[in-house]
């Protein structure tokens, strides 16, 4: 397999979907404003949701790509993948990485009450789980075989047993 091959290939960069989701959000609230999240949720219950929300994505990004590198693999999806990672937490649900940015991008949209924002979260995640999760878990399927189809059968996609 060449380099240009050697790839997932994604329809597109994860982050730039979930800013696309953000971006669109906003446009669409400043053009068509809902305010469903704004009557439900008071500024403070906004904040502090939000900031959870935010917090946990985090929670579930930053130590996905700390083990990566430290496996020395890419993170980028759209790059080769040189290692198998498993670990950490890896172990509780395959793709730690998406489900965060969902998590951050839901915060985002309550925190600013960005109704809008949370509607464009739904096609950003269709696009994420059809665009890049199931084209990434062919190429894994296919780069690391059966080890990588151990590994499907042992923990849940995004984190919800099946």
């Amino acid at each position: 397999m060449t380099e240009a091959r050697d790839s997932a290939g994604v329809i597109a960069p994860p982050p730039l979907i979930a800013l696309a989701a953000v971006v669109l959000g906003l446009a669409l609230d400043w053009l068509i404003p809902a305010y469903v999240v704004s009557v439900l949720l008071s500024l403070t219950e906004r904040i502090i949701i939000g900031a959870m929300l935010i917090a946990a994505g985090g929670a579930l990004a930053i130590p996905a790509m700390r083990g990566f590198r430290s496996a020395g693999t890419h993170v980028e999806p759209w790059k080769p993948s040189s290692a198998l990672v498993t670990g950490g937490i890896f172990g509780w649900l395959r793709n730690p990485m998406y489900v965060g940015l969902a998590l951050i991008v839901a915060g985002l949209g309550i925190a600013l009450a960005s109704d809008w924002m949370l509607v464009m979260l739904v096609p950003a995640v269709l696009l994420l789980h059809f665009g890049v999760v199931k084209r990434e878990e062919r190429y894994l399927e296919a780069k690391f075989g059966d080890a990588y189809r151990a590994y499907k059968e042992r923990v849940p996609r995004y984190g919800i047993p099946t």
